[in-house]
C-alpha cells in the first residue's frame, strides 16, 4: 500500500541496492521500478532459501514487470572483489549509477557472553564494513551523476545506555553504517552527492521481526519505508545530505497525515512496536493502562504460575527450547523460573536447575501484565520497562507460550 505518487523523478536513474532480493531493500527497488529506474539488484541469494521467499532474479522479473530495468548480480557485500565486479557491471549495463542504498544487514540481538565472534564479525563485516566498502567502490562513478545519493538504512546515533546494554555488538554495527552517513555527507559534499539515513518510527514486517516477536500486527508494511525512501531520493542532492530521518516524519512532511494503511493490521495502529534505538515516546504506542482494582495484589505471582504449570506440555517444550529466570522487582519481588527446555517443563519459584539462556527483570506489575497479554514482551524490551540478558529472540518466544496461556484461561 503506498501512499506516495511516482513522479517520474527517477526515470532513467540507476539504484544499486544491496539485499535487494526481499524486504525492505526489495520494497525500494519496486518503488523506483514505478518511475522507470534501472535497479542493480545486489544480494547473495541466488537459489531460493527454504524459509524465506525470493532470489535475486525474482526481484528482477518483479522490477521489470512494472517497468523497471533490472540487473541482477550476486554480491557478498563482504567481499570486495564480488561489489566492484557488481558496480563495473552497472556501469557497463546503465552507463553509471546514480543512487547506492546500503541495506544489507546482518543482527543478532545477544549479550556480550552470549554473542560468538563469528556473529559479531559478520554484523561488522556485512553492516559497518559493507556500507563502508559499497560506499567507497560507487564513489568514482557517483562523482559522475548530476543527482548523486547514497542513503543508508540506518538508526540515528542515539546514545541512550540501553541501546548498547542490551546488545552492544550489534548496535555498534549499525552505527557504523550511521557514522559514515556522518562522515560521508560533509566527505562527499564537495562532490554534490546527498548522504542520509533512514530508519523506521516502528517494526516493519519483515522475516526478522517476525522471527524475533512471532507475529507482524504490531509492526507497519515495508511501503512505509520505501514510500519514505522515494521522497528522500527525489531531493535534490546537493541540499538535501546529512539527515538521520524516520521513514513517518519524511511523510508527514510530505503531506501524509494518516499512517494508518501502512499498518499490517489496520485495527491495531494505536499498538504498534517501536523500533530499536527509538526511545522518544511515539503517538503509536500505546502506553498499558492500570491493572483492574486489586490486580496488582499479593499473591498474583504465585497464581500466574500456577497458571502457567497447567499448560505445561513436551510439545510447549519442543517448540520454545528455552530456559527462563524471572528476576521480579517491586511489591512482589523475587526470582521464578520456567524450563520450556527439559522434559514436560517446569515451573515455580527460585531459580532454575538448568542454567538459564534468557533471563527477565521487570517490576511486578508489568510482569503480570505482561503475563495477561496487556503488555507484549517486545514493546515492554522497547519501552525500557523490561531488561533481559541472555539470548533475547529466545526471550521473545514466551510470547507464543502466553498465547497459549490465555487461550486456556
Amino acid at each position: 500500500m503506498s501512499l506516495v505518487a511516482n513522479t517520474g523523478k527517477l526515470a532513467g536513474r540507476t539504484l544499486f541496492i544491496t539485499g535487494a532480493s526481499r524486504g525492505i531493500g526489495k520494497a525500494i527497488a519496486l518503488k523506483a521500478a514505478k518511475d522507470g529506474a534501472n535497479v542493480v539488484v545486489a544480494a547473495k541469494t541466488a537459489e531460493p532459501h527454504p524459509k524465506l521467499p525470493g532470489t535475486i532474479y525474482t526481484a528482477a522479473e518483479e522490477i521489470e514487470a512494472i517497468g523497471g530495468k533490472a540487473l541482477p548480480v550476486i554480491v557478498d557485500v563482504r567481499d570486495e572483489k564480488q561489489v566492484q565486479k557488481a558496480v563495473d557491471e552497472a556501469v557497463k549495463k546503465f552507463n553509471g549509477i546514480d543512487i547506492l542504498v546500503n541495506n544489507a544487514s546482518a543482527i543478532s540481538l545477544t549479550g556480550t557472553a552470549q554473542t560468538d565472534m563469528k556473529r559479531y564479525d559478520l554484523m561488522h563485516n556485512i553492516n559497518t564494513r559493507g556500507t563502508f566498502l559499497a560506499s567507497k567502490l560507487c564513489l568514482p562513478v557517483l562523482k559522475a551523476s548530476d543527482h548523486a545519493h547514497i542513503l543508508n538504512l540506518s538508526p540515528p546515533l542515539n546514545m541512550n545506555p540501553h541501546w548498547f546494554a542490551v546488545h552492544v555488538a550489534y548496535t555498534m554495527a549499525k552505527y557504523g553504517m550511521s557514522m559514515c552517513v556522518l562522515g560521508m555527507s560533509e566527505e562527499f559534499k564537495p562532490y554534490n552527492i546527498g548522504v542520509n539515513a533512514l530508519w523506521p518510527k516502528t517494526a516493519i514486517a519483515t522475516a526478522a521481526i517476525e522471527m524475533l516477536t512471532g507475529d507482524t500486527s504490531t509492526s507497519r508494511k515495508p511501503d512505509i519505508v520505501s514510500d519514505a525512501a522515494y521522497v528522500m531520493l527525489c531531493k535534490d542532492p546537493k541540499k538535501y545530505t546529512g539527515v538521520f530521518a524516520i521513514d513517518e516524519d519524511v511523510l508527514m512532511e510530505a503531506g501524509i497525515k494518516d499512517m494508518t494503511p501502512y499498518a499490517c493490521d489496520p485495527s491495531n495502529q494505536e499498538n504498534l512496536l517501536l523500533d530499536f534505538f527509538l526511545d522518544l515516546p511515539g503517538q503509536q504506542i500505546v502506553i498499558p493502562k492500570k491493572a483492574d482494582a486489586g490486580a496488582a495484589s499479593g499473591g498474583q505471582i504465585p497464581q500466574l504460575f500456577d497458571s502457567i504449570s497447567k499448560i505445561l506440555s513436551a510439545d510447549l517444550v519442543k517448540k520454545t527450547q528455552a530456559v527462563y529466570q524471572f528476576n521480579v522487582k517491586g511489591k512482589e519481588e523475587g526470582v521464578w523460573h520456567l524450563d520450556l527446555k527439559n522434559g514436560d517443563g517446569a515451573c515455580g519459584q527460585g531459580e532454575p536447575k538448568n542454567a538459564p539462556d534468557a533471563t527477565l527483570t521487570m517490576d511486578s506489575k508489568n510482569f503480570t501484565e505482561m503475563f495477561a497479554g496487556k503488555l507484549k514482551p517486545a514493546t515492554a524490551f522497547m519501552m525500557g520497562k523490561l531488561k533481559i540478558s541472555g539470548d533475547l529472540q529466545k526471550a521473545m518466544k514466551l510470547e507464543k507460550m502466553m498465547k497459549s496461556l490465555k487461550s486456556k484461561a
